[in-house]
């Protein structure tokens, strides 16, 4: 049972009911326009926070396998932060292996994408992400994917990697740690007399990735910074995000507030320690991955860090200023729970969900189908416990909201859902 729609509430009543969640429900449209170049086009000025963020490891635990700490890190981000500020994902992944990581994790939509440690720079999302042509064209000085292909072929310790992590500006191996530095320290010279001017990345214990001088994750982040500058439109806050060695110069940046996740691995420990142990902008967090990520939001005072996941109560899920994100999310929490026969079954809670709405409100499907909000309600009231015992969870991405009328708003978003261990798009 999936709700949708269009229709007419009192914020005031709704404020104060235990569901404490529907608003105006639609589709939201698929993917950033083809001209979509702006990099934040989505707000109107500066974000409150642009939170940047690796993937493996850092936003995505791969030792866990329900993904509870991302799912409580997402309904976080929509219920509070998507509507005016920035999310930023900084991996070492390439656009080939990033896609198939979105189908096996519930990852929120990101508004920028960094990609191939600090190479590739994509601004929206879907089929539809643009790369930034100016950050290519930055790259190309000095550099010779051919002569950098060359030189290490001469080094048979050096694995190459996957064919989907070789790119245009990145030449990516495998590699043991104990000789690791030293093939580092030859290949860079040899590489320098030829004309090149390269920067050598080891991290995770394992991975080399061969750069231009002028990339990485950090000058990537600055290149951004200095565009958002350029256009009136620095973030107020900037959170940086990482667990491995191809993340230190994330947290290099002055203007930035840092958080190494508690699973960070040696080498950025390593480098904190002989870099930046006294910088009280950057937290070695006591929690992993995604969870690290949101303490360290409360630990720095950048907003909001209680995710409505972390309430069982929805009566004591409140925020000072009403949001129509923040009551999606909560009710599609309980649609969760209510499925999995978490909460009591009770006839009170729809009666209190469909006073919320007008008594001739419909919910229109993104394919034109219109249905009686008290109907789609009767629905959703005999799926009660359809899913208990089995692994089930809802979440919601893109959400964003407008206000059409007095007491009315239009709320667009995806929703997902985990059936049969696999993540699928419910509708958008």
């Amino acid at each position: 049972m999936v709700l949708y729609g269009l229709c007419s509430i009192s914020t005031n009543k709704a404020m104060n009911l235990l569901s404490n969640c529907v608003k105006i429900q639609n589709s939201v449209s698929q993917g950033a326009q083809p001209n979509q170049t702006h990099m934040n086009s989505r707000l109107n000025g500066s974000a409150r926070l642009m939170l940047v963020s690796d993937l493996d490891y850092t936003m995505v635990d791969h030792d866990e396998p329900e993904n509870l700490s991302l799912l409580r890190f997402n309904a976080l981000w929509e219920a509070n932060y998507r509507h005016d500020s920035l999310l930023v994902f900084s991996t070492g992944r390439s656009p080939i292996t990033y896609k198939p990581l979105r189908n096996e994790k519930p990852l929120l939509t990101p508004d920028i994408t960094i990609m191939s440690v600090g190479t590739e720079i994509m601004y929206g999302y879907g089929e539809a992400m643009v790369p930034d042509d100016g950050w290519k064209q930055h790259l190309n000085h000095k550099w010779d994917r051919d002569i950098v292909v060359e030189e290490t072929n001469k080094f048979p310790q050096l694995t190459p990697q996957e064919e989907g992590e070789q790119r245009p500006h990145k030449v990516s191996f495998y590699v043991e740690k104990v000789v690791a530095s030293e093939i580092m320290n030859v290949l860079s010279q040899r590489l320098e007399k030829r004309g090149l001017d390269v920067k050598i990345i080891y991290s995770s214990g394992i991975a080399l990735d061969i750069l231009p001088k002028g990339a990485g994750k950090g000058q990537a982040l600055a290149y951004l910074l200095k565009k958002f500058k350029l256009e009136g439109k620095l973030p107020y806050n900037i959170l940086v995000c990482g667990d491995s060695g191809n993340d230190a110069e994330l947290f290099s940046l002055p203007e930035v507030y840092g958080v190494m996740v508690s699973n960070a691995k040696e080498e950025l420990l390593q480098w904190y320690a002989e870099n930046a142990h006294r910088n009280s902008n950057i937290l070695h967090a006591t929690e992993r991955c995604a969870a690290g990520i949101i303490q360290a939001i409360g630990n720095f005072h950048l907003g909001p860090n209680v995710s409505p996941r972390d309430f069982k109560d929805f009566q004591k899920c409140k925020v000072k200023n009403f949001s129509p994100a923040h009551e999606v999310v909560k009710f599609y929490l309980f649609y969760e729970r209510w499925r999995r026969a978490e909460v009591e079954k009770s006839e009170q809670y729809f009666q209190n969900l469909k006073s919320v709405f007008h008594p001739l409100a419909i919910f229109v499907h993104p394919l034109g189908v219109e249905l009686p909000i008290h109907q789609c309600m009767d629905a959703m009231a005999k799926s009660y416990g359809d899913k208990q015992g089995k692994q089930f969870w809802t979440w919601v991405d893109r959400l964003s909201s407008v206000q059409i009328g007095s007491d009315t708003w239009l709320v667009k978003f995806d929703k997902w859902e985990l059936n049969d261990k696999k993540w699928r798009l419910v509708n958008r």
